[in-house]
């Protein structure tokens, strides 16, 4: 089963570039957006084989996820079920026979941390919403989720420590979800790999330079450590200020039962 996670930084501007292109050439099985920036009716996508989930932020232009997924969920859910933390589109959960796929576009901490407090609750609500259906079946978890964990998850880690997406607040709680039962999936195949990341700033020849951080993830409950296959951040392609990141899990589906369950040509 190969997932690829994404954001595009305004799925219209994409698709004027190379989505499509990127979306057929990677044949994934489950494709997750983050910050489509959009909102229902202002794009239309027809990808042959494919189911499609969106969650739109009430604020135009703004924030916003969806999936692409060969296989019809049991269930989507969109948001955690929390009001406060529920307008900004930023996740989806699918609900398939044994495992939750979330993808998830992380709030921003912003300028001077100017909504880092914001941030603090919002991981609190979200850890709790995934160890709550972590209790029911595995997760798979994707997205944006803005933070560098570790010093080597970016270039200057020395002169960004007190920015956002690399405070000290920000990245224990990054922690807290590993130990609360979470993977890494890049670093469990790449624990000391550096200088590959996900994303750059458009400023001073970032992406030239290779100044990035990796912010994009994977995340898998502990119990699918088994069906771990690969990660790869496709630092070759792009279109957006970040680039898309890939797992493959092995034994989901029997043949028999994926191709009942997915759309017919």
């Amino acid at each position: 089963m190969k997932c690829i996670s994404w954001n595009v930084n305004g799925l219209r501007a994409v698709v004027k570039k190379n989505f499509i292109e990127v979306f057929e050439e990677m044949d994934a099985d489950f494709f997750c957006l983050q910050e489509t920036k959009l909102q229902e009716g202002q794009i239309d996508l027809v990808f042959p084989g494919y189911y499609q989930y969106w969650n739109y932020a009430e604020k135009k232009g703004y924030s916003g996820t969806a999936i692409f997924a060969k296989a019809e969920a049991l269930n989507a859910y969109y948001g955690i079920g929390m009001e406060e933390h529920d307008k900004e589109g930023r996740v989806i959960t699918l609900e398939y026979a044994d495992f939750f796929l979330v993808t998830c576009y992380t709030p921003n901490s912003q300028n001077e941390l100017k909504r880092l407090d914001y941030r603090m609750t919002w991981e609190d609500a979200f850890f709790n919403y995934l160890s709550e259906l972590k209790k029911k079946k595995s997760v798979i978890i994707c997205g944006d989720l803005n933070v560098a964990h570790k010093n080597i998850d970016l270039k200057n880690w020395k002169t960004n420590q007190k920015n956002a997406g690399f405070t000290p607040e920000e990245r224990q709680k990054f922690s807290a979800l590993l130990e609360g039962g979470f993977i890494d999936t890049f670093r469990y195949f790449y624990p000391d790999t550096e200088s590959v990341y996900s994303w750059w700033s458009y400023r001073f020849n970032a992406r030239q330079n290779n100044a990035g951080w990796r912010i994009d993830y994977f995340l898998v409950s502990e119990d699918l450590t088994d069906r771990l296959t690969s990660a790869k951040i496709h630092t070759e392609i792009f279109g957006s200020d970040h680039c898309p990141v890939e797992v493959e899990l092995t034994d989901f589906y029997t043949k028999e039962e994926q191709s009942a369950s997915v759309i017919p040509d």
